[in-house]
């Protein structure tokens, strides 16, 4: 019997030692995607920079930042749950969860909302040596309208449509990335290219580097007309210097980058992360890239036309960033 009892108690102080160093072992660690776009453009290094910023501030969690393909492409991967999160174009993400245009009879309904960033910006670059100047200009010239279903390419559709222009109008159209297309006017191979992204733009820098190029302005007109149409837009003015040779200012419009998410990823991790971006991130951002100095809490909702995402809602409650906006819309009735 004693012996037996030994036994039992040898067996027990066994499985309280496994209980305790199972108690003691690290929680396991959630991997986090943010897909972004082309290394040529401005999403790659901003994500590159929040994810690291996430990873050291949410301690369960593993953040990633991958390149990608930019909005449309990005949307895409969320409805299909091959990334939990993404940087998207405001006007991409409204057409995507409402399926419109590329999504239409493939709506993303799970997409919700953690943050605006910051403006991105329609950019029209052109050889110098192309004679293009105006909008006017570029029909019968060799395009460059973005990635194949990018939100650049959607932003191109938008410009090209207000000035009754199809791809039938070009001598050529060919789909690329930022750098893709940066290196084909480098290369005399096109004449004019369309990017969305935040300026400055590392590819539009380094053409400008090597290539004497021109940016083209929106005319008021259509700026107004476009504005009108599409409430996602905005003028905005690249202000003269941005790029090399760039001695004057360019009116344009632009719409907003989103940081936007699945619908699936838990409540809890979406706080911590919107928590880690305003508590952290952004800072970390507006740091290391100019960019980043326009990720600002008092514009986290702006453009806001898809669901907000419950724990980046809880977040927003907290600090009041909801409650004055719902006074404002009080004031405005």
């Amino acid at each position: 019997m004693r012996k037996g009892k030994g036994w039992l108690v040898l067996l027990a102080l066994a499985a309280v030692s496994v209980l305790a160093f199972a108690s003691s072992a690290p929680a396991a660690k959630r991997f986090f995607v943010i897909s972004t776009g082309g290394t040529g453009g401005t999403y790659y290094p901003l994500g590159g920079i929040l994810a690291q910023a996430l990873t050291e501030k949410v301690p369960d969690v593993v953040v990633t930042a991958q390149a990608g393909n930019a909005s449309v492409a990005n949307c895409n991967l969320i409805r299909e749950g091959q990334a939990e999160s993404a940087f998207v174009q405001s006007n991409v993400a409204y057409d995507a969860y409402y399926g419109n245009a590329q999504f239409k009879d493939k709506p993303v309904k799970n997409l919700r909302l953690i943050a605006s960033l910051y403006p991105e910006t329609i950019q029209i670059v052109a050889r110098k040596d192309s004679k293009i100047r105006t909008l006017k200009d570029i029909k019968g010239k060799r395009l460059v309208p973005g990635d194949r279903g990018s939100g650049t390419e959607v932003d191109t559709l938008n410009v090209l449509g207000a000035y009754n222009l199809t791809y039938k109008d070009f001598a050529s159209v060919d789909w690329l990335s930022f750098s893709g297309a940066a290196q084909r006017l480098q290369d005399r191979q096109a004449d004019v290219t369309f990017t969305t992204a935040g300026w400055p733009t590392a590819a539009i820098q380094e053409l400008a580097i090597s290539t004497d190029i021109v940016l083209i302005p929106i005319d008021e007109a259509k700026i107004k007309e476009l504005t009108k149409k599409y409430p996602f837009y905005s003028r905005i003015v690249i202000p003269k210097g941005t790029y090399k040779n760039q001695t004057k200012d360019v009116p344009t419009i632009t719409t907003m980058a989103q940081w936007v998410v699945d619908a699936k990823v838990p409540d809890d991790v979406v706080y911590a992360l919107t928590k880690a971006l305003w508590e952290g991130g952004a800072q970390k951002m507006a740091a290391a890239h100019a960019k980043g100095k326009d990720v600002k809490l008092q514009t986290a909702l702006s453009g806001m036309a898809i669901p907000l995402h419950p724990g980046a809602e809880r977040y927003y409650r907290e600090v009041n960033i909801i409650k004055k906006i719902e006074a404002k819309g009080k004031k405005k009735r």
